[in-house]
């Protein structure tokens, strides 16, 4: 299918659903053919397995009590999120930006919105299939107990999952190549790996930054995973499905503000065509 094809085959589509269908299916297809991101989709988070065990070993060595197993979990799926969705995402809309294909759908019946969503859907369903595998593999390696308030591990994903692609869009505008993507995605890349507890858990650090830490925008999402799955966060004891509601109250309104921010960033700077 070429990119001709992709886009008249999504614009064809007459109700939403089966535009958002049809622009999904268009970009997989893409996305199979792209060696690149399907490597970086795909490997990379199973590569990142090693170092961050080997990571937290070392932290653990110097931090009593910390669950290994929780940060494991929590980091790894994180990690996912960020290469499949976040890093993969940036890429993508460069590429359909520079190739005119997103400039060309908008003068079909999509909506701005579609089309965006649409582009993402590959990857978003690619991250969801590997944190169900990661989820079963975990459990069943690691003994680890059923989550403890499904919900909140359920809002933590979506919340995840929205600001990230808000922030594939809002990076893609200061992106001017698909080659590029790796610097300019490389900040909030490396703040929710450090800052958001995926390599160094939160409780390891010191109070006041572990307090700034969990007001940076990817934390309360993580927050939320972890604590919909475990009991907590890290920052107290475990508790019921109860005493999580309490716990998550803070992190769900911070993942809800951010998350809305990054839609309001991404729809004002989204670039639909390359700069003249």
């Amino acid at each position: 299918m070429t990119t001709a094809t992709a886009t008249a085959t999504a614009t064809a589509a007459s109700s939403p659903l089966s535009r958002l269908f049809a622009l999904g299916r268009a970009e997989t297809t893409l996305l199979m053919r792209n060696r690149t991101a399907l490597f970086m989709a795909l490997a990379m988070p199973v590569m990142m397995i090693g170092g961050v065990r080997s990571m937290l070993k070392q932290v653990a060595q110097h931090s009593q009590g910390l669950d290994q197993h929780a940060a494991m979990v929590n980091g790894v799926t994180g990690l996912i999120l960020m290469f499949v969705v976040y890093y993969n995402l940036t890429a993508a809309y460069v590429a359909r930006r520079g190739e005119l294909v997103l400039k060309r759908l908008r003068t079909g019946e999509a909506t701005d919105l579609e089309i965006l969503a649409g582009t993402a859907v590959p990857s978003v369903v690619l991250a969801l299939l590997q944190c169900a595998v990661l989820g079963v593999a975990a459990a069943a390696v690691l003994h680890l107990p059923a989550p403890v308030n499904p919900l909140l591990l359920v809002a933590g994903l979506g919340f995840a999952l929205v600001l990230l692609v808000a922030l594939a869009a809002l990076s893609s505008a200061f992106t001017k190549s698909v080659e590029s993507a790796g610097i300019t995605t490389l900040p909030v890349t490396l703040v929710a790996q450090f800052g958001s507890g995926l390599l160094i858990p939160l409780e390891v650090l010191p109070d006041q930054l572990a307090t700034f830490c969990r007001a940076l925008p990817t934390t309360p999402a993580f927050q939320l995973l972890r604590l919909g799955w475990f009991g907590t966060d890290g920052s107290a004891a475990a508790t019921d499905f109860a005493g999580t509601w309490a716990e998550a109250a803070p992190h769900l309104g911070l993942a809800a503000a951010w998350t809305a921010a990054a839609c309001w960033a991404a729809r004002r700077w989204f670039r639909w065509e390359p700069r003249r």
